[in-house]
């Protein structure tokens, strides 16, 4: 008997969901779990219409992407908005580096606090309008990048 359930992985809803994995892919530097690969062959993407899980270097389930036919804008910050996530970094040369790598995957800025001296930040949209938040967090594990 277990006392609590463990979290495995966040899920979002995307109409693109082959876009939106490759986005946080590329962003985290994830890797598609076994079988969820984009075809090699450019065929039809077949498993990009069901489910897409994100794995990190040692294989533990990340983030999943499922398809759906629609979804509402988000309407950040006042209050519609489906999940979002908190990405950190340890250092501001770091978070500076980051938000460019973001952008240049498609990502939209909502908001620039990265001047915050307590707490810099960025707050951006994936391609499919999901916000996430990247900020500095000291004793965020350096990875060596």
């Amino acid at each position: 008997m277990v006392d609590h359930p463990i979290l495995r992985q966040t899920v979002l809803d995307a109409v693109d969901a082959r876009g939106i994995a490759e986005f946080y892919r590329q962003l985290l530097g994830l890797r598609y779990r076994i079988g969820d690969d984009p075809p090699a062959d450019g065929g039809p993407d077949r498993q990009a219409q069901e489910w897409l899980a994100l794995r990190d270097e040692h294989g533990m389930p990340v983030l999943a992407v499922q398809p759906v036919s629609e979804l509402p804008p988000v309407d950040w910050p006042s209050g519609h908005q489906r999940v979002h996530l908190d990405l950190t970094v340890p250092t501001v040369e770091d978070l500076e580096r980051q938000q460019r790598r973001a952008l240049d995957l498609g990502a939209t800025l909502l908001l620039d606090r990265s001047d915050d001296e307590h707490e810099p930040l960025y707050v951006d949209a994936d391609p499919a309008g999901h916000p996430f938040c990247l900020f500095v967090a000291p004793g965020t594990p350096d990875d060596g990048h």
